[in-house]
């Protein structure tokens, strides 16, 4: 179960928090409630632009005990930020971004782990999509060694249109991704590059893979598995950083 100061749970505390402007991480419904105060809450959700998700009873009762009355919200333990307005302060201060991508990371101590290595390596930001990601929690931090309070994280509703802003902003996108004949070796990451990671069983989504600028895989000697998804992006970002040393 989460910390409890992460946690509001309860149809009027949700909707407070929602309009007073906290970070929503992780927002849950009960699947087929109805009722005013229900109709209130999909108000602020719609105006707010939260993320949700219907779920079964019993999803809602494993993090509480009690009368949740069918609603729980996480509230992140971190502010989120706004790529489309990072990304040209980056090039006014005089930095060559590396920005990483995680397409459905669900993890939480895998996204942790790698905003770890994205700290060392001196990664500008981390997007990740608002649904199918894993939830900024107290275990995400832990594992990340408190590099999560320190890189920026941007929160989008497409990874798709991020790209493509990224791309229209200068920046190189790279899928790493074992799809192509191509190793991370003869991508030049010097220049203003992103990286997409896929997720843990899927890898990356087919749009984002066709609108990516590059395909890299890392080459393996002895192929019976691939690299868990934390040690594969702390590869390639070292060879980012080793290229730009």
């Amino acid at each position: 179960m989460m910390k409890e100061e992460h946690l509001i749970f309860g149809i009027h505390p949700v909707i407070e928090a929602i309009i007073s402007g906290k970070e929503i991480d992780k927002l849950y419904i009960q699947q087929d409630i109805k009722g005013s105060g229900i109709t209130e809450l999909r108000k602020a959700i719609k105006q707010h632009n939260v993320p949700f998700s219907h779920v079964p009873i019993f999803k809602l009762n494993k993090h509480v005990k009690g009368n949740h009355q069918g609603v729980i919200a996480f509230i992140s333990p971190i502010p989120f930020c706004d790529i489309e307005q990072l990304v040209p302060t980056f090039f006014e201060n005089g930095k060559t971004p590396l920005i990483l991508i995680l397409d459905r990371i669900t993890d939480v101590r895998n996204l942790g782990a790698i905003a770890r290595t994205a700290h060392c390596v001196g990664v500008d930001a981390i997007v990740i999509p608002k649904r199918e990601s894993a939830q900024i929690n107290a275990d995400a931090m832990k594992t990340s060694a408190g590099a999560l309070n320190y890189i920026p994280v941007c929160k989008v509703d497409n990874l798709t249109d991020t790209v493509l802003f990224l791309q229209a902003s200068g920046l190189q996108v790279v899928a790493c991704t074992e799809k192509t004949n191509d190793t991370i070796y003869n991508v030049d990451f010097a220049g203003p590059s992103a990286i997409i990671m896929g997720n843990e069983e899927t890898g990356i989504a087919n749009q984002l893979l066709k609108a990516a600028d590059a395909k890299a895989k890392i080459p393996m000697v002895n192929e019976i598995a691939s690299l868990n998804v934390s040690v594969a992006a702390a590869v390639i970002m070292y060879e980012a950083l080793k290229q730009r040393i």
